[in-house]
């Protein structure tokens, strides 16, 4: 049975709406312990560190982007790096060791303790993200993870796991993207408009 240009257009926003819905209803208090996480990490001298392979390597970048220049208020530049966007560093890492080692080793020699990782896969299964989130809890920097379907292994490495359950890749990382755009939403509120106190961040 054909399909019309019409059909495609509502199957997918049907989709992706049904997607969010359930998305934000299920992790609202994930997400709000998530931008309180990283707003005390960055109010304490941390930063915020991204990965992700293809489209979200592009979320990577974009998050890091928001952080870094602005999201919805004017406010001071807060440290982000998205591991991503170095190709020297990426070849130079896959050409001596591995592909599964580009994030990791950038995250051994940038991050810190109280630092936080915020991996992307929308399987749960990347294994440089997996790699990179294990390293960070090593050195005890706080996880954060993003992924889809059922989790995968990511859940392992992760002080936090935001899970859009549902088994297409599009629709897992636009909602990954709208969650990322919460995020950065609250860390602004919780830094500028209603500050928390530092506290030390829980480490798992």
């Amino acid at each position: 049975m054909r399909v019309n240009a019409q059909e495609i257009i509502k199957e997918h926003s049907r989709a992706g709406l049904m997607a969010r819905e359930h998305f934000f209803s299920r992790n609202a208090e994930s997400l709000i312990m998530v931008g309180k996480t990283l707003a005390v990490s960055l109010s304490s001298g941390g930063k915020a560190l991204f990965c992700g392979n293809g489209g979200s390597a592009a979320d990577a970048q974009h998050l890091a982007a928001e952080f870094v220049n602005r999201f919805l208020l004017e406010r001071p530049p807060l440290p982000a790096i998205a591991l991503t966007t170095d190709s020297s560093i990426l070849t130079a890492v896959s050409n001596d060791y591995d592909f599964s080692q580009v994030f990791s080793k950038q995250v051994r020699a940038l991050g810190r303790s109280g630092d936080i990782l915020v991996g992307l896969s929308t399987s749960g299964e990347s294994a440089n993200v997996n790699q990179a989130l294990e390293q960070a809890q090593s050195m005890g920097m706080i996880t954060v993870g993003l992924t889809g379907r059922k989790g995968g292994s990511m859940h392992k490495y992760c002080s936090h796991l935001l899970i859009v359950e549902d088994g297409s890749t599009p629709v897992i990382q636009e909602v990954h993207i709208a969650a990322g755009h919460v995020i950065c939403r609250l860390v602004e509120h919780y830094l500028f408009e209603d500050p928390i106190e530092p506290e030390p961040a829980a480490v798992p």
